[in-house]
């Protein structure tokens, strides 16, 4: 019994960081998957989203309105990094590697201090409180909520012109070109709102974490992926809303591996480590259900005649 309380508490723990995660994988999977680009300015877009929305709170304005100047910052850092790769022909990596560099210290310059306290000021999560529910309960539900919204604006957004023109780019880029597509400006709209969504999951977890820091950003990009394929594993061949939905339970699923993991004592400083081994395991499983199932499938050929 004691046991699956402490499994009840993890999952519960889990569900609350890994629904505001999402938001980040979700912007990942936007560049990773449907563009086709790996894009490292996650890892600056992130704690900038924190610091703007930390302190636009501090500075008096309401949690939702700090969260959207987040989330609006995360939509500059990714039109840097589009024009660097589409109009200056960076390579995509080494774009998003400059741009994170920069935003070091512009997130800096916002924030005006490595680390800044949210404690003692409303955050979104402040009017659940008020409704009587627990902290967990009450971040899970805006989590949601939020998560919610940005699946359906996506959803919505892809199915107009410009989104299935941004579909076609990261799918066939000459193609795309031969259709009249301006695939850099389809680049560059794709750049943004993925790094507007990892913004928006910075400003929400700053608020959940009560502080945001500088170097809150290091090592998103592997809970991005991390979560993208665990749900590629749990969840294949899937339309495009119910991927966007099945990475929400990726990030959660991540989230509760590890703090199954943290469970045995590993001390804070192999976090990272213990977050790479995670995510080379979820790497290899693709890999290791294909190998399974060949053999399967050769065991019964070769046996078979059936």
């Amino acid at each position: 019994m004691n046991l699956f309380n402490t499994l009840l508490v993890l999952l519960q723990s889990a569900t609350s960081q890994g629904v505001l995660w999402a938001l980040l994988a979700i912007g990942v999977y936007l560049t990773f998957r449907i563009l086709d680009i790996a894009d490292l300015t996650a890892e600056g877009s992130f704690p900038l989203g924190a610091g703007i929305a930390a302190i636009t709170i501090t500075n008096g304005f309401s949690p939702i309105v700090a969260s959207l100047f987040g989330f609006c910052g995360g939509l500059l850092a990714g039109l840097v990094s589009g024009l660097l790769h589409t109009k200056l022909k960076i390579p995509a990596l080494l774009a998003g590697i400059i741009t994170m560099t920069g935003l070091y210290s512009i997130t800096n310059r916002v924030m005006g201090a490595p680390n800044i306290a949210l404690l003692g000021q409303d955050t979104v999560f402040t009017t659940f409180q008020e409704m009587g529910l627990a902290k967990n309960n009450a971040v899970i539900i805006a989590g949601f909520l939020f998560a919610a919204i940005v699946i359906l604006l996506l959803f919505l957004f892809f199915r107009t012109e410009i989104g299935l023109a941004l579909r076609a780019t990261g799918d066939n880029l000459a193609m795309s070109e031969a259709n009249g597509i301006n695939t850099d400006n389809m680049k560059i709209i794709g750049y943004m709102i993925s790094n507007g969504c990892i913004a928006l999951s910075g400003a929400l977890l700053a608020q959940n974490n009560g502080f945001a820091d500088l170097n809150s950003g290091i090592g998103t990009i592997v809970i991005g992926l991390a979560s993208i394929i665990i749900a590629e594993v749990l969840f294949a061949n899937k339309s495009l809303l119910v991927r966007l939905i099945t990475i929400v339970i990726g990030a959660i699923v991540y989230r509760f591996i590890l703090a199954v993991v943290f469970e045995f004592n590993v001390e804070a400083n192999d976090i990272k480590l213990a977050s790479a081994i995670v995510l080379v395991i979820c790497l290899s499983l693709p890999q290791l259900r294909n190998k399974l199932g060949l053999q399967k499938l050769g065991l019964k050929t070769k046996g078979g005649q059936s």
